[in-house]
């Protein structure tokens, strides 16, 4: 069942208007239980000699006032609003010529405990709540020593629904507490899941990047003497992935220090210092450019052959397979399924002392399937923190990850990410 949303009219009211409604209901209920309404043969209540007379005229219009002047009060001095309710409760109450102060008479008051204990601390609520039945203890022992009945049961009615109305109140405030709880919660597991997506971007940047420039620099240092065009073309390698750690360095470091979290700044181009040029070989892209065909919005599969081809250059063949019908995937499992397999391959060039590996990509209806294979000595030399990275994409997307030792040796990965239905 769908609840209708409050008037605004409701949302406008404010606290003391609602304590001045519930006076002047109070006070017409009085007067309607005084008089001969159609279809009765007497009044509901008997009226008090004094109740249509000039003196009880003024104490219900001092008592009228006193309830006004509360309410305009409330929100800037609570206590003090509500001591001017009840003594327009117990000014109230004395025309009628009743035992007790009777609830329509009491019921500003309760309204006004109810705000108090719903917008104010826990203990300005528990002090309102013992001033009022204060009065209303303190009503009946006048009475008792001025040697007048009273009548207890109907005062202890009354007790009861100001402690409800307290009770409500309370309630009101602890559940606005709780919900505030947890926004700030929201707000900072938002910023911790944000800082950790960030670790994990520059563990898998750097750590591929670092692998790529230590192997290509090994490559050159060995064939620099006897092949110096490829020792060029391993150098040229260095520095392009140099320059592009740089720049995702800067982009993610600006991300942090932007006015908005979680947001990324702007790719910053990182150009060469003029005192000294970096000339760029014809086949390498440019700092602060894109290579063609990449697309600037993230990563993705779609660049999977140009990854197995820088870490084939490098030394270790990768061979990548796909199966299944490729599609577009949704961004965030597009970027978390390339980096899984960037990390994958990195593990293997930088731990796996094997000279190939192989990446199968099989696209099914309802998930991505991503597995790596390796034949060399296996393990993780890091400790786990690529693999706790790759598990930590993977328990986001709501996927499930095995990694360990093959039977035959070597290292096996493997990451099930589920697709949204509505891109299947």
């Amino acid at each position: 069942m769908q609840v209708a949303p409050p008037s605004p009219l409701l949302k406008r009211l404010p606290p003391g208007a609602w304590v001045v409604l519930a006076w002047c209901g109070g006070m017409a209920f009085t007067f309607l239980l005084r008089l001969q309404l159609p279809g009765e043969w007497y009044p509901a209540a008997r009226p008090a000699a004094q109740f249509f007379r000039w003196d009880g005229q003024v104490d219900m219009a001092v008592a009228t006032a006193l309830a006004l002047a509360g309410g305009a009060l409330l929100r800037r001095r609570p206590l003090w609003a509500l001591v001017l309710l009840l003594a327009a409760s117990a000014l109230g109450t004395m025309p009628l010529g009743v035992a007790e102060i009777p609830l329509p008479q009491f019921l500003a008051a309760e309204v006004a405990v109810f705000f108090i204990a719903a917008g104010r601390p826990r203990a300005t609520g528990v002090v309102a709540v013992l001033l009022a039945l204060a009065v209303l203890g303190g009503y009946l022992a006048v009475r008792l020593i001025c040697g007048w009945p009273i009548t207890t049961s109907s005062e202890t009615a009354v007790a009861l629904t100001t402690v409800i109305a307290w009770l409500l109140g309370n309630s009101v405030r602890e559940s606005r507490e709780h919900a505030e709880e947890l926004r700030v919660r929201a707000a900072t597991q938002a910023v911790t899941d944000e800082r950790l997506r960030i670790a994990r971007e520059l563990h898998d940047m750097v750590a591929h990047s670092i692998g790529v420039i230590a192997l290509q620099a090994g490559a050159a240092r060995r064939v620099i003497d006897t092949q110096p065009d490829r020792a060029r073309d391993a150098l040229g390698e260095i520095e392009t992935a140099g320059r592009q750690t740089l720049s995702g360095l800067r982009r993610m470091l600006g991300g942090l220090r932007g006015p908005e979290q979680g947001r990324m700044a702007p790719p910053v181009p990182l150009e060469p210092a003029p005192t000294e040029p970096a000339p760029m070989e014809p086949g390498h892209p440019q700092p602060g450019h894109p290579e063609p065909g990449h697309r600037e919005s993230g990563l993705g599969l779609a660049d999977l052959d140009r990854l197995a081809a820088t870490i084939t250059q490098a030394g270790v063949r990768v061979d990548v397979r796909r199966s299944g019908e490729p599609r577009p995937l949704p961004p965030e499992i597009d970027v978390s399924a390339y980096r899984i397999v960037q990390e994958a391959v990195t593990n293997v060039v930088r731990h796996a002392g094997t000279t190939s590996c192989r990446v199968s990509i099989g696209y099914r209806d309802d998930e991505v399937r991503i597995e790596v294979l390796d034949d060399g000595r296996g393990g993780d030399a890091e400790g786990g923190y690529g693999l706790i990275g790759m598990r930590e994409r993977v328990g986001v997307l709501h996927g499930t990850f095995a990694a360990g030792p093959r039977p035959g040796g070597g290292f096996r990965v493997e990451a099930r990410l589920p697709v949204p239905t509505g891109v299947r």
